[in-house]
This record gives structure tokens, C-alpha cells and sequence, in this order.
């Protein structure tokens, strides 16, 4: 025995929205010909548009009498949500103009750890309070990672880390922050308390290193001041993340290099050390995106971090210069 057909699934009708704008001003007035006028329109086109909708929907939305037009039930029920949608189509417009200026929408943006101790949460805040219609979507991430997903635009900028000089490949950047590296160490070490750190002491100890593949131009400047002292580092323990190395330090694993910023991450058993500026790689921060990626909150987020850039070389002193867009346009 054969089983019944299924019947094809109908897709509801679609109501335009001239119809139910006709709906509200009669279900307001409940009165045909003081609707008609409102609507500026006659009579009997309201009256058939009135019909037209009731038979799209297939129930009575009004009762009618030669001295009264009342409300159904069915049409009492819709009076609330046709009114949203009346409002909603009113404040498109708008919405559009503001897309396109950049002051809504959504903007995806990466971050690696060591941003999230300093200037990502201050320029959060900031970026929300101008825009607050800007969706911001944050996503933590490692610099490979990172890249990966700007290639492919499931981000639409990512702040990376890398030595000074460095051009993420086909991507724009704006420099943001430098900051030396400073050396993490377990608190018992006797290098922790020493009066005065002797580097070619430091560079005999074990390291706790993050691998070259997520920060290759970090990596190879710390492996470039242990070569220039003729020495091989003593790679006792690779991990991933700032806050894992500094766990594995405070393990006594051995020491670290960190960006000087890592010290905001206050981690019992470690002790953060700083060597004369000059001798001990520095760090970069940039904020990197594609080019010509046309998104209009993507270029409020540039504007901003160039301003915000440069009111913190103002504040460093003078020597410091204001930071300017690089990279392939």
C-alpha cells in the first residue's frame, strides 16, 4: 500500500507593506472615510485594499456596519506588531546612511594577549562610547591564527606582535606601541634579587620560549641576542600563550623574555626584571588589515587607533612621531 503524498510546503504570502500602513491608520481611526483621507487617498481603493489584505491573510480584520467599524479579534492582535513594523521600516533609512558612514554595523577585530594587558581594554571603552552602534566582536588570537583569518576575512583587523620592522605580509598596519622585553624568572632565582643582571649569566639559564611559527620575527630577535653573545639558547619549554610562559616560569621551568606590558599580569612566584634599554630586543604592536577592505566600520576603527596613536606620542615627549598608516594600498 502506497503512503500518501505530502503536499508541497506554500510559502506564506507576502503582505506589502503599503497594506498594512492602510491597516493602521484604519484600525487608529475606525473610520473609512477619515483613514482615506489621512492616507490621502479615496474611499473605495482603501475599501478594496482592506479586502485585499483580509483575503491574502484569509481571516476578517474588521466588522463592518453601516454605522461603525470595529476591530476583530484577529485584527486587534495585530495592531502592535504592525505598528513595530511600520517603525522599523521608518528608521531604515537611517540605519543605511549610518552603515555607510561607518557608525553602525560590525567590526571583527583580533587581538593577541599581551594588547588585552594594556591598550585593548582603555581603547574598547573609548571606540564604544563614539560608536555605539558599532557591533565590536572581540576575538583573541595568536599571530598566525590571526593572519590566517584576515586572509580569509573572517576578521576584519587583528592587533599582532613582532620585532620592529616588521610588514605582516599583503596586509596594511598602523604601529601602536613599543615596549622593550623584560626577562620573567622564577623569585628564588638568584638572578631575581641580584643587584645588577649580568646578561651573559642570563643567557646560560633555561628558556621558556614561544615557537617561532606564531611569532617569528619576536623569536628570531630573541635567538639574535643569544647568537650575538655566542651562544645556543637552552630551549627548556615551548608554550603558545604570555600568561602560560609566565606559569611555567613561576614552575621554575627557567626564564622568559615578555614584552614589558606582561608585568601587568602579577603571577605569585615570578619576578620581572628589566635590562638597560639598548641591550634587549624591543616590541611592536600593530594593528593590521587588509587592503581595500571596504567596510565602514573597519575605517572608523583606523581613524580612531591613529588618533589614539598619536596622543600617546604626545604624551611620551617630543622625539616621538605620529604614527602613519604602511603597507601594501
Amino acid at each position: 500500500m502506497s503512503e500518501p503524498a505530502v503536499p508541497p510546503l506554500v510559502e506564506p504570502p507576502l503582505v506589502e507593506l503599503r497594506l498594512w500602513r492602510q491597516f493602521a491608520t484604519l484600525a487608529e481611526t475606525l473610520h473609512f472615510g477619515r483613514a482615506a483621507a489621512r492616507l490621502h487617498m479615496t474611499q473605495p481603493p482603501l475599501t478594496q485594499a482592506i479586502a485585499q489584505l483580509e483575503a491574502t491573510l484569509g481571516v476578517r480584520l474588521f466588522e463592518r456596519s453601516k454605522r461603525s467599524v470595529q476591530l476583530t479579534e484577529a485584527g486587534a492582535a495585530l495592531l502592535a506588531p504592525v505598528h513595530e513594523l511600520l517603525a522599523r521600516a521608518r528608521a531604515l533609512p537611517a540605519q543605511a546612511r549610518a552603515a555607510a558612514a561607518g557608525e553602525s554595523g560590525r567590526l571583527r577585530l583580533a587581538f593577541v594577549s599581551t594588547a588585552g594587558f594594556t591598550l585593548l581594554p582603555g581603547w574598547v571603552r573609548a571606540f564604544r562610547a563614539q560608536h555605539p552602534r558599532v557591533q565590536l566582536e572581540l576575538v583573541e588570537a595568536t599571530g598566525d591564527v590571526q593572519l590566517a583569518a584576515l586572509e580569509r576575512g573572517d576578521v576584519d583587523a587583528g592587533f599582532l606582535l613582532h620585532s620592529p620592522g616588521f610588514a605582516p605580509p599583503g596586509l596594511q598596519h598602523l604601529v601602536v606601541a613599543r615596549e622593550p622585553l623584560v626577562l620573567a624568572l622564577p623569585e628564588a632565582h638568584p638572578l631575581a634579587a641580584a643587584p645588577r643582571l649580568d646578561l651573559r649569566r642570563v643567557l646560560a639559564e633555561p628558556l621558556v620560549l614561544f615557537p617561532r611559527r606564531i611569532l617569528p620575527s619576536l623569536h628570531d630577535a630573541v635567538l639574535a641576542l643569544y647568537h650575538a653573545a655566542g651562544r645556543e639558547p637552552v630551549v627548556a619549554q615551548e608554550a603558545i600563550q604570555m600568561q602560560t610562559i609566565v606559569n611555567l616560569v613561576s614552575a621554575g621551568l627557567g626564564l622568559a623574555w615578555v614584552p614589558a606590558s606582561v608585568r601587568e599580569f602579577q603571577r605569585q612566584g615570578v619576578a620581572y626584571r628589566a635590562l638597560p634599554a639598548g641591550r634587549v630586543p624591543q616590541a611592536e604592536t600593530s594593528l593590521a588589515w587588509r587592503p581595500g577592505a571596504g567596510a565602514a566600520p573597519l575605517a572608523r576603527f583606523v581613524a580612531f587607533a591613529q588618533a589614539q596613536a598619536r596622543a600617546q606620542a604626545q604624551a611620551a615627549g617630543p622625539g616621538r612621531t605620529a604614527p602613519a598608516a604602511t603597507g601594501r594600498r
